[in-house]
């Protein structure tokens, strides 16, 4: 005789139970999130190594794309076949890419390898916020947040460090220093493969639901053209053939894209009946600009303190610290204020005004800013995250059928990824394009001082003068250059680097005000965010209770049937 199946909890689930559950979604989140600091502190050292600095975009580039694409996919196959297999699928996919990416000899085979890991990591955050989702109510989701942002907040210390610390070793048993970047990533992933396999007991009800392969197909026809030119704009040129065609062939894959999910209706990859929802479509849209701000000034920043300020890799990441504790301080304030009253919808908009007025303030920071001031506006940067990171998704997952909250939550994140790329893209390629005309200018400005005047003639100083005459009639000339290496700015003369830094600063100034801009339209589509009472009972018991309906119904339906079968034919008059 078949064992039966274990019969879901009537309840909600207890804290224990919860508590074990999350565990293993912290080190699969933990996992990623401690990828990504680590390498974006070493990616300058690897691509050194492989000789490919000028490619290094590509590696970026390849897992962004990979792990866009994806988000959506492992959403809509976790509603249909539930979430434990996808979320240990998710690491096993990230461990495997990462043991391949330490064997890269060349920067395209590093890119090769980071798409693959990219295809793991687009469903470590999404699915994990989806089980929770699942399982903790929406009015008591803000007593589990402190564990996750123990999760963010110790990658955002650790990875700088540790990548820092790989980068800087020669070998290590035997392996570069930088392999073990991604060599760290196989005992954290086996660990957590092995707690998610004891702990994540959720018990799914299979949805006969076709899977939209066609809409996964179009969508990647359409984002990753346009992925590309995102990230390559800038250097193949915007109006370049390669670009045109870009844009060309993501246009059309954005509406085959379209038209298959009108087709597919709820069965689509992303039911563009979800966004009729104004919850759910006013979330997405802010979401895009937030990601834009959001990674646009993560990815400016670290150039401010590493360039202008002359910290290195390392030093560049705990200088961060004030803005990873504005978002931990801001995310645990909401959650138990919503978690008390329900009410929701004050925060993203307070988060969007936040993160306007610091990106503004962000505009006026010049190469002498005392960096204690600067601090503060990394705060109020941070706390305006934090607003907006929980209470959105919360939104989002509120305002839709509890069997649609993986499809729901991977929107979400979709969307904000989709932002993210547009904004480093957009943002650094404001930032480069008008670095060496500022720089130009500042240099100009310096060229008569008697300090400038007294630096070059310094013997000291010698080679720097002879290359900076050299230079004076090429395009772009030195403040071109530096743009392909700017190291040299941390051993030159004070005096002579003043220039170049104020070239950048003025650079980043503007960069900060566009974003600025992009925030204030944010703030206006988080206006539009109406407040929907958040429900008490978790999405896995409204579920479980729904389950239990429909295969009643199913019974009762049967049994009639059965009855009709069986009893005797009507004899006709």
């Amino acid at each position: 005789m078949a064992a039966a199946a274990p019969a879901r909890p009537d309840g909600p689930l207890t804290h224990r139970q919860i508590i074990t559950i999350l565990v293993g979604l912290m080190m699969g989140m933990f996992l990623a999130a401690l990828d990504q600091t680590i390498v974006a502190t070493a990616i300058r050292t690897i691509a050194d190594d492989l000789k490919g600095l000028d490619e290094q975009a590509w590696a970026t580039t390849a897992y962004l794309i990979t792990s866009t694409i994806v988000t959506p996919l492992y959403g809509k196959l976790s509603d249909i076949y539930g979430r434990k297999k996808f979320f240990t699928t998710a690491i096993t996919i990230f461990v495997i890419g990462s043991v391949l990416c330490t064997l890269s000899q060349s920067m395209l085979q590093l890119a090769f390898y980071r798409a693959v890991q990219g295809l793991g990591a687009g469903g470590l955050f999404s699915l994990a916020l989806a089980i929770i989702g699942d399982i903790v109510p929406p009015r008591e989701r803000a007593k589990y947040q402190g564990y996750f942002l123990a999760v963010f907040g110790t990658s955002s210390v650790l990875g700088p460090v540790i990548g820092g610390f790989f980068a800087g070793q020669d070998t290590i048993l035997g392996f570069d220093g930088w392999r073990w970047v991604f060599l760290v990533n196989v005992p954290i992933g086996i660990a957590a493969l092995f707690v998610v396999s004891r702990t994540l007991h959720l018990q799914h009800t299979r949805l006969d639901h076709r899977i939209d392969w066609w809409g996964a197909a179009t969508l990647t026809l359409g984002l990753v053209p346009l992925l590309l030119v995102a990230e390559q704009g800038r250097d193949w040129g915007w109006g370049s053939g390669r670009s045109i065609a870009c844009y060309v062939i993501g246009l059309i894959g954005v509406v085959a894209f379209l038209l298959v999910e009108r087709a597919m209706k709820d069965e689509a990859l992303l039911p563009l009946t979800l966004f009729r929802e104004r919850t759910v479509a006013v979330a997405s849209g802010a979401s895009v600009l937030i990601g834009m701000a959001m990674f646009g000034g993560l990815a400016s920043l670290p150039l401010y303190l590493q360039i202008v300020k002359g910290a290195s890799p390392t030093k560049a990441g705990l200088l961060l610290l004030p803005l990873t504790l504005g978002i931990m301080a801001g995310s645990i304030v909401s959650g138990q204020i919503i978690s008390r009253t329900g009410r929701y919808r004050r925060f993203p908009i307070i988060g969007s005004a936040l993160l306007a007025i610091a990106l503004f303030v962000f505009h006026f920071i010049k190469a002498d800013t005392p960096l204690w001031q600067t601090s503060i506006v990394m705060v109020a940067f941070g706390l305006g995250l934090g607003f907006n990171f929980q209470p959105l998704t919360l939104a989002v997952q509120n305002a839709v059928s509890p069997r649609l909250i993986g499809v729901a939550t991977s929107s979400a994140t979709f969307t904000r990824q989709i932002g993210g790329t547009l904004g480093t893209a957009v943002f650094l390629s404001i930032l480069f394009s008008t670095v060496p005309d500022r720089i130009q200018t500042a240099l100009k400005a310096s060229a008569g001082t008697k300090d400038f005047q007294a630096a070059l003639a310094d013997p000291a100083n010698a080679e720097f003068a002879k290359g900076l005459s050299s230079a004076a009639g090429q395009a772009g000339g030195t403040a071109g250059g530096v743009l392909k290496d700017s190291s040299f700015l941390n051993d030159l003369d004070p005096r002579l680097a003043k220039p170049f830094l104020q070239g950048f600063s003025d650079s980043m100034d503007l960069v900060f005000l566009v974003g600025s801009g992009v925030m204030v339209i944010g703030f206006l589509v988080m206006l539009l965010l109406p407040h929907v009472e958040l429900r008490g009972g978790s999405a896995y018991s409204e579920r479980g209770a729904a389950d239990k309906a429909d295969a009643d119904q199913a019974g009762a339906d049967k049994a009639q049937a059965d009855a009709a079968a069986a009893a005797p034919p009507a004899i006709g008059h």
